[in-house]
């Protein structure tokens, strides 16, 4: 296995005047290209509909410098960055400069189809390594990737991934995710890990109190990170050096951020001085003008402002000694200003300010951009040329990446042997440890979990594969008889996280990516109780946008549990499966649904192109297996997993069930997921009544969903082409178009009622459309109206209203 050193490459140290002359030029090209980008969308390309096109020039400006460090100097192939939100178009300069983005490109910021207002891995044209926009989701990923590079390399050997590094922004601090993060003991002592955080001091609207920056390095020190910082420029320091400079040293620390905004806007030289001193000790006045005198009036501004995230010398001696770090995630405060090198550098409002038309005359005029090519980059063979050329050079990828598994590896049965009455939940720890043991699958499957994994049936998976720990750990019990074998080793294939939803989601979408961020391909599934799915929203969301694969189980679901209350009992869960985009969302109701369902995720997680995350909706009710017997032999296995991954099937069909009765007293009863006994005990005293009930077990709202919203279109874009329903056909046949509907979840109750709208009848959906609480199963489903009597009371009313 590589070391560190080999596994890192060497890192330029000190450059000589002549390579920094060219590193700045090429830093100047940077800050005029980004500002350029911003312009040209808001003040130059045509605003037809006249709406606010938005860029961020000043958080763009503030970190050139640092991305110049990184892009030009300091990365090499195989790390991966993260950049902050807004500093988007200075990112696409860099790239371009690389040689890495057309230069079409540059004139289409938050255009269609061109360059996104935040950078996007699966949306922008040049190469983006993690999604940024939810402020502080984009700080923490790379942390996760982190974690899913070393797992990859003690479990396989080799990875492509090096470094991660994250551009966060200090605003993006005050987000909760964040500190989750940090405070995780699963990524304590990753040392490949470097945050670099953008201390400009002001957020959208205001300067931050200065206190604030002791505090946040506290937290990251008391967290086990080491703490860095580039907070003042070497001509700065060189002041502050001098004999007398002590004074100017401290005068400058301990001005409030207010202050130091204030005074590095201050025009005049002279009266820039003058505030510079106003301090009631005359000795100390005295120090502090000692300390520049030498500094001509026209300079001085630009001495008091030379902080260490523009001084291009200062930011790679700090990241050289971040890269030497090797027992621990760094990060790096780059002390910098809002705005550099821009006409409203350091001005509190200046997030959202644009430069006019003049203005970016002059700053071309100034960094000596030809007029007749605004949009330039450098010479192939002059320094700035050779030195861009030789810096994408180092991006290049050397590494093949590893073993893609194939969807055909994943069985599509596991042949798992269910008790006659067992839950969904449960279903899911039997299956996870038959798939320990099929070849290829098993060593790549993985799980995650926030403190939940014996609550959610991970036991038996556990037992068999143990659980993760970068160094072995000592096992204070050793040879004592235990239920749960919880060792962790490098070898174990299970991640226990602390109890945030945030972590797991986060966690699951970057070993999601494993393959395309650190060449090894993973199969990560988690388990987190469903309610807080919403918990964790915002991650969850982030890991889709990013084109995430991966499977996690929401359990247990609903009032079912009923004894737990209302702060555990899950209702909009089953909205979210269905709205989600680049997810399929399963409501199982038997284990071999189970089964099927969690293979056909296994399988998505395997096509890499057109793949989507999974979503397991499950619950601890215990189900008659029994009640399965019927349909199964009826359409027989292979046809039965073929319509329960398409979303749903009849498993109770009334030209089965009541052959005899009318098809005008015909009602469907569509049921997600757990509610089916409740649905099939309602159908049979219909049956008694002479109503011809069908029922359909509803595995997949979100695959109905998809196949009536496709048809719609395709309706649509062509008005005279055969309507194409799909599965949907197969489950309301035609001869049962006008039957009227009951729908019936253990969740909300308008998450199913899209069916009536299919063929335009009329719907009852029953669901849980208020706060649960405690008690016992059959009290919550009374109470809440999704009971057999209530499930038959709708039936009843659903033939009323459709004239029956």
């Amino acid at each position: 296995m590589a070391t560190i050193a080999e596994r890192r490459g060497t890192v330029g140290g000190p450059i000589g005047p002549a390579d920094l002359a060219t590193l700045e030029e090429i830093e100047r090209r940077v800050l005029w290209l980004s500002t350029l980008i911003v312009h040209h969308a808001n003040n130059v390309r045509p605003n037809t509909d006249k709406s606010k096109v938005g860029g961020h020039q000043a958080s763009s400006a503030s970190v050139v410098t640092i991305l110049t460090a990184l892009y030009f100097h300091f990365l090499r192939a195989g790390d991966r960055v993260s950049i902050k939100p807004h500093a988007s178009p200075v990112f696409h300069a860099c790239q371009y400069l690389l040689g890495r983005l057309p230069g079409e490109y540059l004139t289409t910021l938050r255009e269609y189809g061109g360059l996104q207002a935040y950078p996007s891995r699966t949306k922008d044209p040049d190469p983006v390594d993690f999604s940024t926009g939810s402020v502080g989701l984009g700080a923490v990923a790379p942390v996760f990737a982190a974690l899913a590079h070393r797992y990859g390399e003690l479990h396989f050997g080799e990875v492509t991934s090096r470094r991660f590094i994250a551009l966060v922004g200090d605003a993006e601090l005050d987000e909760g995710n964040v500190w989750e993060t940090v405070a995780e003991e699963a990524i304590q002592g990753l040392n490949n890990v470097i945050w670099i955080v953008d201390l400009n001091r002001q957020s959208l609207d205001r300067v931050i109190p200065g206190v604030r920056a002791a505090r946040l390095k506290a937290l990251f020190a008391g967290a086990g990170w080491r703490v860095l910082e580039a907070k003042y420029g070497a001509r700065l320091e060189a002041a502050m050096a001098s004999p007398r400079g002590m004074a100017l040293r401290e005068r400058i620390d301990a001005m409030s951020n207010e202050e130091y905004q204030a005074l590095i806007r201050v025009q005049d030289g002279a009266d820039l001085r003058r505030r510079l001193a106003d301090v009631p000790d005359v000795t100390t006045r005295d120090a502090i003008l000692a300390s520049v005198a030498d500094v001509p009036d026209e300079e001085i501004r630009t001495l008091v402002a030379n902080l260490g995230g523009h001084d291009l010398p200062r930011l790679l001696e700090v990241l050289a000694e971040a890269d030497a770090v090797d027992d621990a995630p760094v990060v790096v405060f780059a002390y910098t200003v809002k705005g550099w090198g821009l006409p409203f550098a350091g001005d509190p409002l200046n997030h959202s300010q644009l430069l006019n038309a003049a203005q970016m005359e002059t700053l071309r005029e100034t960094f000596d951009v030809p007029a007749d090519d605004p949009w330039a980059a450098f010479q192939p063979t002059s320094p700035e040329g050779r030195w861009c050329a030789e810096a994408a050079a180092r991006l290049v990828a050397e590494e093949e990446p590893g073993e893609l598994l194939p969807a055909e590896a994943v069985p599509t049965e596991l042949d798992t042997r269910h008790p006659k009455l067992t839950s969904t939940q449960e279903a899911l720890g039997r299956s996870l440890m038959r798939l320990a043991d099929v070849p290829r699958v098993g060593e790549r499957l993985m799980t995650l979990s926030p403190d939940v994994a014996t609550s959610t049936h991970l036991s038996g998976w556990i037992n068999k594969v143990g659980v993760f720990a970068q160094a072995e750990l000592t096992d204070y019990e050793g040879g004592a008889q235990r239920m749960l074998r919880w060792q962790p080793t490098p070898s174990g294939q299970h991640i226990e996280l602390g109890i945030s939803e945030m972590n797991l989601f986060m966690a699951l979408g970057q070993f999601g990516l494993s393959y395309e961020l650190t060449g090894q391909h993973l199969l990560p599934l988690g388990t987190v109780y469903d309610p807080f799915v919403c918990r964790g929203l915002d991650a969850l969301i982030y890991s889709l946008y990013g084109g995430a694969k991966m499977v996690f189980a929401g359990t247990p679901a609903g009032v079912s549990l009923s004894p737990e209350g209302g702060a555990h009992q899950s209702t909009v869960t089953p909205s979210l499966g269905i709205e989600l985009p680049g997810l399929v969302f399963y409501e199982p109701c038997f284990g071999r649904e189970v089964e099927w369902t969690l293979l056909e995720g296994l399988r998505h997680c395997c096509d890499r192109a057109n793949g989507l995350s999974t979503y397991l909706r499950l619950s601890t009710k215990p189900v008659d297996q029994t009640l399965m017997e019927e349909p199964l032999t009826r359409f027989g296995e292979v046809e039965l997993r073929r319509q329960v991954l398409a979303g749903g099937y009849r498993i109770v069909d009334r030209v089965i069930a009541a052959p005899d009765l009318p098809i005008a007293d015909a009602v469907q009863i569509a049921v997600g997921g757990i509610m089916v006994p409740e649905a099939m005990a309602a159908a049979a005293i219909l049956h008694q009544e002479g109503v011809a009930a069908n029922v359909i077990n509803v595995t997949s709202a979100n695959r109905l969903y998809d196949a009536l919203r496709r048809a719609r279109q395709t309706q649509l874009a062509d008005a005279h082409r055969p309507l194409d329903l799909g599965h949907l056909a197969t489950l309301i046949p035609s001869e049962e178009r006008r039957a009227p509907l009951v729908t019936v979840q253990d969740g909300a109750s308008h998450s199913l009622a899209f069916l009536g709208s299919i063929y335009g009848v009329p719907v009852v959906p029953l669901g849980v459309d208020q706060f649960g609480q405690s008690g016992s199963r059959e009290a919550l489903y009374k109470t809440t109206g999704i009971d057999t009597d209530q499930i038959v009371n709708a039936a009843l009313l659903a033939l009323e209203l459709a004239g029956g």
